[in-house]
């Protein structure tokens, strides 16, 4: 045996002045020391969905689960106010914000250890939750007393209470933050609106009429357009925030309620509580190009960070159905959940 076999061998990236490629002392390398070890690769990492468990109007749970996507399971559960219904992430995917409609409150979650580490009163019937861009404001929609309940998410209080539209329930933000729209669902046979938001001023700096009982509101990537779902007359108002006008209504399927875009704002997610269905609209037309088949009384829907697959919430089948994107057809169905109402994915994977 040579004494160069003698040696370990150790995988090293030469010193950053140099531009070669060296293994400690079992090579000639004209690099001088000292010679750097190379970095382990990242490992690879998947995305956490949240879903609130519900329950029923008789018997209301006070729970959300946590589904692993790498495996479609039910990883942890997280104890929060009682009949919560939305929940939303911080853009750094650090916490979690769920109003609960019968506690009057929002609890503040840690995403990496799925532990509370506040409750906030809030107004009546909280049930929409919106974290801006920026994760300095959490917008929570307060549906018994008409208003919107500010919250400073640096010290998790309350800053400022605006009055809103009747009923006031799915609330989104520009990418800017600068202003959020929020839908007033009314009382039949009023028509619904969507009130506008400064969020310098948090003030209402405009009201749009809409139609029968919006829902919930998703706003393009580039914030030209917001959609909005109007549950009792089946169609999505399209406004113009330039002009706070809606420019067209799209025809979908029976009750729509839940709305999710893709991150290139490609498509926008529409789901169907009424017939089971979630219907796929193309932005650049306007048009519905597809529906799916999902469970019984769906709800809410979220789309991964990365486009690939879009997670809704069945709330009588207890299900959550996970659809592939690419070709909108469900690919798997996941158990175990209580009513599961809002939906939402954070920024944030796990190794």
């Amino acid at each position: 045996m040579d004494k160069e076999n003698k040696f370990i061998k150790f995988k090293f990236r030469s010193n950053p002045s140099c531009h070669c490629n060296c293994c400690g002392f079992c090579c000639p390398c004209r690099c001088k020391p000292p010679f750097i070890p190379e970095p382990p690769p990242p490992p690879p990492c998947h995305f956490l969905v949240y879903v609130t468990d519900a329950g029923q109007l008789a018997t209301p749970d006070n729970m959300v689960s946590v589904i692993d996507t790498a495996s479609n399971t039910i990883v942890a559960t997280i104890p929060v106010g009682t009949a919560p219904l939305e929940v939303a992430i911080t853009p750094n995917g650090a916490f979690g914000y769920v109003p609960a409609l019968f506690s009057n409150n929002v609890t503040v979650f840690d995403t990496a250890t799925n532990n509370v580490v506040t409750t906030i009163p809030v107004g009546n019937q909280p049930l929409g939750v919106a974290i801006s861009p920026n994760g300095a404001l959490a917008y929570v929609s307060n549906h018994g007393s008409n208003t919107v309940s500010v919250i400073d998410t640096a010290t998790n209080t309350v800053t400022t209470t605006i009055p809103v539209g009747p009923l006031p329930q799915g609330i989104a933000f520009t990418p800017n933050s600068a202003f959020a729209y929020v839908a007033n669902e009314n009382i039949l046979p009023n028509p619904g609106s969507v009130s506008v938001i400064n969020t310098a001023t948090n003030t209402v700096v405009a009201t749009i009429p809409v139609g029968l009982r919006p829902r919930s509101i998703v706003i393009t990537p580039n914030g030209q357009f917001a959609y909005v779902t109007n549950e009792s007359s089946n169609t999505v108002s399209v406004i113009n925030t330039a002009t706070n006008t809606v420019v067209d209504t799209i025809p979908v399927g029976l009750g729509p309620v839940g709305t999710a875009i893709t991150p290139d704002g490609a498509f926008v997610y529409i789901v169907n509580k009424g017939n089971n269905t979630v219907s796929v609209i193309d932005t650049a037309t306007n048009m519905v190009i597809a529906t799916i088949p999902v469970g019984l009384s769906p709800d809410q829907v979220t789309i991964l960070p990365d486009g690939t697959l879009a997670y809704v919430t069945n709330q009588l089948d207890q299900t959550v159905s996970v659809i592939d994107i690419a070709t909108n057809t469900v690919i798997d169905t996941i158990p175990g959940f209580n009513g599961p109402t809002g939906i939402k994915t954070g920024t944030i994977c796990i190794g």
